[in-house]
């Protein structure tokens, strides 16, 4: 149907992996990629999985989730608003590589004061010595190759007390040729269409996700979930507060 090889993952780079990205362009992209994840419902599965977290967590004052490649810190701002309409008490941190991303999170982002933003390097030291309750990881481990990847599942593991979620991409033709007529009616931009299609060939496949949880301890939930994504839930065992 759709010519396109999706047995292995691909080593093609994104372009915004280009750390140094930024201006109106940035701006733009990053919209774009808001939108889509708004029009497919992309976001909704990683508030899922932290209400799943926090359902089978101990009773804390306040909750600190932390945003791994948070671009402009638009799911954090969605967990805000939930966290106001259901009694929450939320301290809330994106970390991203991209310093530009981070401005632009920052000014998105003033009505939020239970927000705040660092740049940061998460194979740094600095990033390491980071605790949070729970971890967020939407879109962004499929940047890494299988061996970051697993270094990063293993940090990622002690650095959160309650769990992790993560919410990637279903590597498959059928996802590919759909998003290439997603695009062809709803996005504009150059950028969020070309990297849209090489992140969905550096995305999984169930197997590979299988693979990454055989090294983690914890309770794990994975999910297939529309349009094409992976929910991925680590819930750790908590000690009753």
């Amino acid at each position: 149907m759709f010519r396109i090889d999706t047995s292995q993952r691909t080593k093609k780079e994104e372009i915004m992996d280009d750390f140094e990205l930024k201006g109106p362009e940035l701006e733009r992209t990053l919209k774009d990629l808001e939108n889509i994840n708004f029009l497919l419902g992309g976001n909704g599965i990683t508030l899922d999985g932290l209400k799943k977290i926090l359902q089978a967590s101990p009773g804390k004052k306040t909750i600190r989730v932390m945003d791994v490649g948070c671009g402009n810190g638009d799911i954090l701002r969605r967990v805000a608003k939930w966290g106001r309409q259901n009694g929450f008490s939320f301290q809330l941190i994106g970390i991203d590589a991209n310093a530009h991303a981070i401005e632009i999170a920052k000014l998105a982002s003033s009505d939020f004061p239970e927000l705040s933003y660092r740049h940061l390097d998460i194979f740094s030291e600095e990033f390491k010595s980071l605790e949070c309750d729970v971890l967020l990881c939407t879109l962004t481990l499929h940047h890494f190759d299988n061996q970051q990847i697993k270094k990063l599942l293993t940090r990622f593991y002690k650095q959160a007390n309650f769990g992790i979620v993560i919410n990637d991409l279903h590597r498959t033709r059928l996802a590919y040729g759909l998003f290439k007529l997603f695009c062809a009616g709803f996005v504009r931009n150059e950028i969020a269409r070309q990297d849209g299609l090489t992140s969905i060939l550096r995305g999984f496949k169930k197997e590979d996700v299988l693979q990454f949880s055989k090294n983690l301890p914890g309770q794990h939930q994975i999910k297939w979930k529309w349009a094409f994504r992976y929910q991925w839930i680590i819930q750790k065992e908590t000690k009753t507060v």
